[in-house]
C-alpha cells in the first residue's frame, strides 16, 4: 500500500468518523478485542506465578471487557444519536445564543473546536459515570466466568444486561441541548476545546473505574479471600504504570500526530466529514495509546509485581501469584 493511499483509505475515514461519533464504544469495542485477544495470553505466560491466580487474572480481563462493551452498546447508541441530533438541527435543540458560542465564527457546528469539546464532554463523561456499575459487575461477574471457563465449584448466578435503546431520543437531545446551553458547559468549551481533554477524560475515568473495582473486591464474599489482594493490587499497578506510560508516549507522539493530521488534512481537504475525521484522530490516539500499553505491554510487569506486593518475598521452592485487571 502506498503511504498517500493510507491518507485517502476509506476504511481509516470510516474508522475514524466512528471514532468521532461514538468514542465511547469504539473504546469499549478496542478494550473486548485486545483484552480478549492480547491480555488474557500473555497474563497466562507470566513466569513464576500461581496459575490459579493466572485463571482469576484471565477471568477479571474478560469479564471487564464483556460488560464494558454490553454496557457501552446498549447504552451509548441512543446518547450518541441524541447528540447527532443536536449536531444536524442546532436550532430546534440549542438557544441561538449557545449556537453562535459554540461555533465561534464556524460555519457550521460539526466544524467548530468548540462544540467538538462539548460534544465528547458529554460522550466521555457517560463513560466516567458508567465506570462505578462496570466495575461492580465486573467484580460480580468473575466468579461465573471461574466456574464457566476453569471449571471451579458451580455458581448458580445469572448476569443480566440492560440498557437503554432507542425511546425518547428526542427528550434526550433536548435534555442535552438544556445542559449546552449552560454558561458552565460554554465556559468549558471556551477554555478547554484546546486541551488534551480526550485523554485527561479517559484517564480519570480508568482512575475512578479502578478505585471501585478495588473497594468491591475487597467486600466480595464470592472471591476468594487470598486471591483478593493480587487481584487489588494488580488493579492498582497496572492502572497506575499504564497512566504514567501513556502521557509520556502521548507526548513523544504528539510531533508525528500533527504531521500525520497536516497531511491527512492536505489529502482530504475537500471532503466535508474533515473536521469530524480529525475529531476522530484525538479520540483515536489516545485510547490505542492506552490500550495498547495496557493489554500488550503491562500485563507480565503488574502481575508479577502484585504477586510481590500481596504476598511479600516468596520463600524458596514457592510458586507466586498474579492477578489481572481491565479498567484503563
Amino acid at each position: 500500500m502506498k503511504v498517500q493511499s493510507i491518507y485517502t483509505s476509506r476504511i481509516l475515514k470510516k474508522g475514524l468518523e466512528f471514532a468521532a461519533n461514538n468514542s465511547l464504544l469504539f473504546g469499549a469495542t478496542a478494550s473486548f478485542v485486545l483484552s480478549t485477544a492480547l491480555r488474557s495470553p500473555l497474563i497466562l505466560l507470566t513466569p513464576n506465578t500461581d496459575m490459579e491466580n493466572k485463571k482469576y487474572a484471565c477471568a477479571k480481563s474478560f469479564a471487564s471487557g464483556a460488560i464494558n462493551y454490553l454496557a457501552v452498546l446498549g447504552i451509548s447508541l441512543p446518547f450518541c444519536k441524541a447528540l447527532d441530533n443536536i449536531e444536524k438541527k442546532p436550532d430546534k435543540f440549542l438557544k441561538q445564543e449557545t449556537i453562535k458560542i459554540l461555533k465561534h465564527g464556524e460555519k457550521s457546528l460539526a466544524k467548530s473546536r468548540r462544540y467538538s469539546f462539548a460534544s465528547q464532554l458529554f460522550k466521555l463523561g457517560l463513560g466516567f459515570l458508567l465506570a462505578a456499575p462496570k466495575s461492580l459487575l465486573t467484580c460480580a461477574l468473575i466468579p461465573e466466568i471461574m466456574s464457566k471457563c476453569f471449571n471451579k465449584k458451580e455458581q448458580n448466578r445469572n448476569i443480566s444486561f440492560t440498557g437503554l435503546y432507542n425511546n425518547g431520543i428526542s427528550k434526550l437531545s433536548k435534555g442535552i441541548g438544556s445542559s449546552m446551553d449552560t454558561k458552565f458547559v460554554q465556559n468549558m468549551s471556551e477554555k478547554l476545546h484546546n486541551t488534551n481533554f480526550e485523554h485527561h477524560m479517559m484517564t480519570l475515568t480508568d482512575i475512578f473505574a479502578t478505585g471501585t473495582f478495588i473497594l468491591q473486591t475487597s467486600k466480595s464474599r464470592k472471591i476468594e479471600e487470598n486471591r483478593k489482594k493480587p487481584l487489588m493490587y494488580n488493579a492498582a499497578l497496572s492502572t497506575g504504570f499504564c497512566i504514567a506510560g501513556s502521557y509520556l508516549l502521548s507526548k513523544m507522539l504528539n510531533k508525528p500526530t500533527e504531521k500525520f493530521i497536516r497531511k491527512f488534512s492536505q489529502a482530504n481537504k475537500n471532503s466535508p466529514k474533515l473536521p469530524k475525521y480529525i475529531e476522530g484522530i484525538k479520540v483515536v490516539k489516545p485510547a490505542m495509546i492506552l490500550g495498547g500499553i495496557y493489554y500488550g505491554a503491562i500485563p507480565l510487569i503488574s502481575t508479577f509485581l502484585a504477586d510481590r506486593f500481596s504476598s511479600g518475598s516468596p520463600r524458596r521452592g514457592e510458586m507466586t501469584r498474579p492477578a489481572g485487571q481491565d479498567n484503563c
